[in-house]
């Protein structure tokens, strides 16, 4: 295949190191990033602290990433990468934090709609989500002017392929680091919300025992 027809970004996920696989749409491969293991959810605000700082490195490693495959000059390579990036990313982020789909299933209906009522509230559209291509591209509208700038700066030599890395980067950081955001305060008021519950149970007996 020559340069010009790897317009999915696959050949640049490739010189990446990226792994592929298909994304099932049959229409974009998907850069494949390590997995965060199946985890209970948090239980202290330390432990989430900690899940929020290597959330950070894995969203820094991504736009790193995505930098990279903004100065290949190919029509259409970078976004193929950079939703293949996002695709892998965002689950990941929602696996550490305990708040992957399937994760949130096996949870009990009380905390369940803690989070439900938690995601609602901080606006996010892929905290407890499954992550779909679809869902992906809205949240790449939100950052159109940036992509759109990118794809434009990187024909102009040298220095416009600086810039579409430059802006490429700051686009996969701005998103990440956003989503790690959501999942940390929702994270939080679930935990907080438990920790009051307890406060309240432990007072109530105590009651009883005086």
């Amino acid at each position: 295949m020559s340069r010009s027809e790897d317009v999915d970004g696959s050949g640049v996920a490739r010189r990446a190191g990226l792994a592929l696989e298909s994304s099932g749409s049959g229409s974009l491969p998907v850069a494949v990033l390590p997995r965060a293991p199946r985890t209970a959810f948090p239980v202290s605000k330390a432990e989430l602290d900690e899940i929020r700082q290597r959330c950070r490195n894995l969203v820094l490693r991504s736009a790193g990433l995505s930098g990279v495959a903004a100065v290949v000059p190919v029509p259409a390579a970078d976004i193929g990468v950079d939703i293949s990036l996002f695709l892998n990313l965002l689950p990941a982020i929602n696996a550490k934090f305990g708040l992957a789909a399937e994760q949130v299933a096996e949870l009990d209906p009380r905390t369940k709609e803690l989070i439900f009522v938690s995601v609602t509230s901080v606006g996010s559209q892929a905290v407890a989500k499954i992550v779909t291509a679809e869902l992906v591209l809205n949240l790449l509208k939100r950052i159109g002017v940036r992509v759109t700038l990118k794809s434009v700066a990187k024909w102009v030599p040298f220095i416009g392929q600086a810039a579409a890395a430059t802006i490429s980067f700051g686009a996969m950081r701005l998103v990440g680091n956003r989503h790690v955001e959501d999942c940390y305060n929702v994270a939080l008021r679930v935990l907080e919300e438990r920790e009051r519950v307890v406060e309240v149970q432990r007072s109530s007996f105590g009651a009883l025992q005086g």
